[in-house]
């Protein structure tokens, strides 16, 4: 069962051609990353998956309703997004922040009820941001700022959550934080989520499903065993490698090829060997 389908998909920015008649199927239930080149289009196709840029032509299919007729309040019941570096006004707390994600259940009718008291809670503890909930935002570290954003969009209460690099700038530490936490979203909650990544060997450890792109059209699509070769890396990214199983994951890992110590002292070795 698919929960996002995008059909025939062009988006742009002014005449600059983005994304080119591309078709997409984004499985309910699932971790989807997307991954690609710098500028290929990930985080453009994410932001119109979302409903925030609207495409040239083509149609974003969301639980078999055209996303383009859905009122906004309905859209963010459904699915919530966490754009990539996203601005926190000063001073705001932690609980302040999390709770703006009640906003699409709130209306003259509906004021703050024990639901979205009972959903921020959640989202907190989930997060693991509890304790912090009364300290400003601007004041936590890379990785607790970003848990902070993440208990938003689950206070959101949607079924699918989208994420525009959720791992950038964090050390590697946090970035295996973050996604443990996203990893255990999905499989104790059941939550659809997609993001974009650029780390190749943590997009096949952490997706049931990924989507490579290349020239503005999805290049291959599936699980990681069957589309992370050293021919995708080559063709996606320009770049040569090998691909081996992961000896903790059992996943695709990309090694790259390239210079480094390992590269001079294989052949300083090799030299010795020969001069004796």
């Amino acid at each position: 069962m698919k929960t996002l389908i995008a059909n025939e998909l062009s988006l742009s920015y002014g005449e600059d051609l983005i994304i080119d008649s591309l078709d997409i199927s984004i499985p309910k239930g699932e971790v989807t990353v997307l991954i690609g080149g710098n500028g290929c289009g990930k985080s453009t196709l994410l932001r119109s998956l979302a409903r925030l840029l609207k495409p040239k032509s083509g149609h974003i299919v969301l639980d078999n309703k055209d996303i383009s007729k859905m009122r906004t309040k309905e859209v963010a019941k459904k699915m919530a997004i966490l754009p990539q570096s996203p601005v926190t006004p000063e001073g705001l707390t932690v609980l302040q922040l999390v709770k703006q994600g009640r906003y699409p259940y709130q209306s003259w009718a509906r004021q703050w009820s024990k639901q979205d008291e009972e959903s921020v809670q959640t989202a907190l503890e989930a997060t693991n941001m509890l304790e912090l909930k009364d300290r400003s935002v601007d004041s936590l570290s890379g990785g607790q700022r970003q848990r902070a954003w993440i208990a938003m969009t689950l206070a959101q209460n949607t079924d699918t959550l989208l994420l525009d690099e959720p791992t950038t700038y964090l050390d590697m530490t946090h970035q295996i934080e973050i996604l443990d936490l996203l990893f255990d979203l999905n499989q104790e909650h059941g939550r659809t989520i997609v993001m974009v990544l650029h780390d190749i060997n943590l997009a096949c450890r952490y997706a049931d499903h990924i989507v490579a792109l290349k020239d503005k059209k999805v290049y291959a699509q599936g699980k990681p065993e069957e589309i992370v070769t050293c021919k995708m890396v080559q063709d996606v990214f320009d770049m040569t490698c090998d691909v081996r199983e992961d000896p903790l994951f059992g996943t695709p890992m990309c090694i790259p090829h390239g210079k480094g110590r390992c590269l001079i002292k294989a052949a300083q070795k090799q030299a010795s060997q020969i001069s004796s």
